[in-house]
């Protein structure tokens, strides 16, 4: 009598994140930015989803590998945005164990169908195998890895150009894709507007975005800063997941009101004594 034992494999963080977009609930989530893994370890508990950023922050393999590393001991899904949308920044990315990847300022469908390509192995996509972390390190690599990676990985655009605006339509009909982003602040940039993020020309152009995503039935999520109202804005609107600040900016929020608050109730009139002569 054979002493193997299956294996069970518990349903996965991404897998979760899904299912609760299509219950209809609104997710959250916090930008990581800091090389340190203890900021993902630190906020994974208070977030639905993560997103380690390397467009704007200089992160080395070293520190996304372990950031991932936290996130899976913590049990929370984490979306990396890439730098750009070619295949060496997603592939290695997917095989570190990234549960999704957004790529910013596409510009057309023909961009978004390599970038699903890049993020499904075949026959659906061109994904070269080696998924290191993904199957326990070749432990997990048969037919049922490739379907349930297939399945799982979240695949997401960013709208935020012009040129996307222009081609939404048949960067929704791109088969694969699984979600569209919204960049707010360069789509205003790109828009005419840098910054005006509720300019009439940006909300239309948000809102038009939302209403054909859902309606393609995709989810729809956006990124924007540490701003309670803002997210409250873009929920209403249809938003469904929200990257809502990270890292840096809740440290200098916290610090500057702290700092401000204890200022105001010990000295409200008096100047520090550095500031005596000035």
């Amino acid at each position: 009598m054979s002493d193997f034992v299956p294996k069970i494999i518990a349903e996965s963080a991404i897998a979760r994140f899904r299912q609760r977009l299509k219950a209809g609930r609104v997710l959250l989530g916090a930008a990581v930015t800091f090389a340190d893994p203890t900021v993902t370890a630190a906020l994974a508990e208070e977030f639905d989803f993560l997103w380690v950023d390397q467009e704007h922050a200089a992160l080395s393999p070293e520190a996304l590998t372990a950031h991932l590393w936290a996130a899976r001991a913590k049990d929370v899904p984490v979306l990396v945005r890439v730098a750009a949308s070619d295949t060496p920044f997603i592939k290695p990315v997917l095989d570190a164990g990234a549960d999704g990847i957004v790529v910013p300022q596409v510009r057309s469908a023909e961009e978004v169908r390599g970038i699903v390509a890049d993020c499904r192995y075949p026959p659906l996509g061109r994904r070269g195998f080696g998924p290191r972390v993904p199957s326990n390190f070749g432990r997990d690599s048969g037919p049922a890895f490739v379907e349930r990676a297939n399945r799982e990985v979240f695949v997401v655009a960013m709208i935020e150009t012009a040129e996307a605006l222009a081609t939404l339509d048949e960067i929704l009909a791109v088969p694969g894709l699984d979600s569209l982003m919204l960049g707010p602040w360069d789509l205003s940039g790109a828009l005419g507007v840098l910054g005006d993020v509720e300019h009439p020309r940006v909300t239309q152009a948000i809102e038009t975005v939302i209403a054909k995503t859902r309606a393609a039935g995709l989810s729809i999520g956006s990124g924007m800063g540490a701003s309670v109202d803002y997210a409250c804005t873009m929920a209403h609107r249809g938003v469904q997941w929200i990257q809502m600040g990270g890292d840096f900016e809740y440290m200098i929020k916290f610090a500057n009101q702290m700092t401000a608050s204890v200022k105001e109730r010990l000295i409200p009139s008096a100047p520090y004594p550095e500031d005596a002569h000035a």
